[in-house]
Formats: structure tokens, C-alpha cells, sequence
């Protein structure tokens, strides 16, 4: 396999976990919420490396895990008692934790060589040269394998809890009277969202797991009406965007995932113009349409 092969097989893997969580954050009105996550794993990540001395990626997962979860517990914490708004509550908690994970990484953490640039902004065309090496034998990049994990997790997550995730999403009263825990289940889905962001971390960057956590569900949102549609685009459009986004900045010499964080940014474009439904230009032609009608 080339290089190009495992750089677009990573960004896509990522992008399309990324896309198919962001679908219920977009729905359940809390896309901010999974850029809170995405950058407050980052002292998870830090206390990781510090305790087990290692880059290993279980203790890196468990420490973003629990960083993700406590931010959400933080956040709804903080809007019921507190008497704060949500964009308020996710502000305070996220700016406030991530603050502490720089704080740990340039402090502490120089000895296990974790760089925060490289956990801001990533750098994905190192990926093929970082093999997993087992009993002497290549079985390609970490993390394809780690990536690949992940996204097996979020479909089999999705998959088996669909119609929960689905009822809490959508109408949480209903879920309640039918017994089902919203509370549950939306930690659930903060702990896929942790873990996914994590995964992430070293390879694509926190900043393009933010744009792959928002831009390919936000498209998704415009195109369909359906929750399994919307999955599926979600995917589709993530996966797109680093394919085109690796030939742009193939094509430009310039960043891989700020090509395809641009990509995906225009994608989302096209479908805010032009969405057969919700898009501005077809709703424009639209009235157009009908009003020369009417006057005819």
C-alpha cells in the first residue's frame, strides 16, 4: 500500500466516526458541546502520559474518556444549578480544562515527547511511518489500526442502541415514560465522542476533529430529513472531504487537514445553497418559480 493509501484511509476513517456522533450532537442541539469534548480530552491526555510513562493508546482513550465525561457532567452540572446557559456552561468548563492540559503538557509532560502541536493541529502524513511492529512483522499504521477500532465501536454503538438514541433525541419526555434513562445514554454518547475525538488526537488534530465532528452532520442535516439518512451522509460527506481535501493539499503543497477541513466547509456550502428542501437558492428559485406562476 502507498502512503497516499493510509493518509486518506486515516481522514476518512476519522472523519466518518466523527460525522456519524456528530449527527446526534447536531440534532440534540449540542455541536458546541462535542468542540468542548474534542478540546478538554487534552489533561486526560496529559495525566495519561504522565502516569503510565508511556504513548501507549489505553491509557490515552481511558484518560480522554474520563476527561469527556466530566466535562458533559460539568457542563449540565453548571447549567441546572448554576443557573447558566448552556453556550455558557460549555465556555467555562472546556476554555478552563484545556487551559490545564497545555498547562501539563509544555509543565510536565516533555519527558514522554507529547508535543501540543502536534495534539492541536496533528500531522497526518506521518501516519504511514508510524507501523505497528508485532513478533517482528508489519501489520501497517497504528493508527489505521486504532481508527479502525474505533469506528467498529461507534457502529456497533449506534447500531445496537439506535432506537434509544434515537427516542432520547428526539422527544426525551417520551423516552422517560417508556423508561428508558436520557441520562444514560447521553453519557453513552459523551464516552463515544471522547474516545473518537482521542483517537483522533495524533494523527488528524483537534482542530479538524472539531470541523469532521460539525461540518459533515450540519451537510447531512440539510439533505435529509431522516435519522438513518442522515447517518449515512454524515459518513459520506466526512469521507469525501478527506479524499478531496488529500488531493487539494496534494495539489497546493499545503496542510492535509486544513485541506480537508476546507473541503468539508465547502461541502456544507453547497448544501446550504443548493439543499433541495432547506437550500437558500432553491428556496429562492423556488419563490421565484411560484409567483411567476401565480401571475401567469
Amino acid at each position: 500500500m502507498t502512503a497516499s493509501f493510509w493518509i486518506i484511509m486515516t481522514g476518512i476513517l476519522a472523519s466518518a466516526s466523527c460525522g456519524m456522533l456528530g449527527s446526534f450532537l447536531v440534532l440534540r442541539r449540542m455541536s458546541m458541546l462535542g468542540d468542548a469534548i474534542s478540546h478538554a480530552v487534552l489533561p486526560g491526555i496529559a495525566l495519561a502520559f504522565l502516569i503510565s510513562n508511556s504513548r501507549h493508546p489505553i491509557p490515552m482513550l481511558l484518560g480522554a474518556a474520563a476527561c469527556g465525561l466530566l466535562t458533559a457532567f460539568v457542563t449540565e452540572l453548571l447549567h441546572r444549578t448554576g443557573r447558566l446557559q448552556q453556550d455558557a456552561s460549555i465556555g467555562v468548563t472546556f476554555t478552563w480544562l484545556f487551559a490545564l492540559g497545555v498547562i501539563l503538557i509544555s509543565a510536565f509532560a516533555g519527558q514522554v515527547d507529547l508535543d501540543q502541536e502536534c495534539v492541536l493541529y496533528g500531522e497526518i502524513a506521518y501516519v504511514p511511518w508510524d507501523i505497528w511492529i508485532v513478533a517482528g512483522n508489519s501489520w501497517g499504521p497504528r493508527a489505521v489500526w486504532i481508527l479502525g477500532s474505533i469506528f467498529l465501536f461507534d457502529l456497533l454503538f449506534i447500531f445496537f442502541c439506535y432506537k434509544e438514541l434515537k427516542v432520547t433525541t428526539f422527544d426525551p419526555l417520551l423516552a422517560h415514560s417508556l423508561g428508558i434513562s436520557t441520562r444514560f445514554f447521553h453519557y453513552m454518547l459523551m464516552t463515544a465522542v471522547s474516545l473518537t475525538t482521542v483517537a483522533a488526537f495524533e494523527s488528524i488534530g483537534a482542530i479538524l476533529v472539531v470541523a469532521m465532528l460539525i461540518a459533515p452532520a450540519a451537510t447531512a442535516y440539510l439533505l435529509t430529513d431522516r435519522l438513518s439518512s442522515m447517518l449515512v451522509i454524515a459518513a459520506a460527506v466526512g469521507a469525501l472531504s478527506s479524499l478531496f481535501g488529500y488531493l487539494l493539499a496534494h495539489a497546493l503543497d499545503a496542510s492535509i487537514a486544513g485541506a480537508m477541513a476546507a473541503v468539508a466547509g465547502f461541502l456544507f456550502l453547497l448544501a446550504f445553497l443548493g439543499s433541495p428542501r432547506y437550500g437558500v437558492l432553491t428556496s429562492y428559485v423556488a419563490r421565484r418559480f411560484t409567483r411567476k406562476f401565480r401571475l401567469s
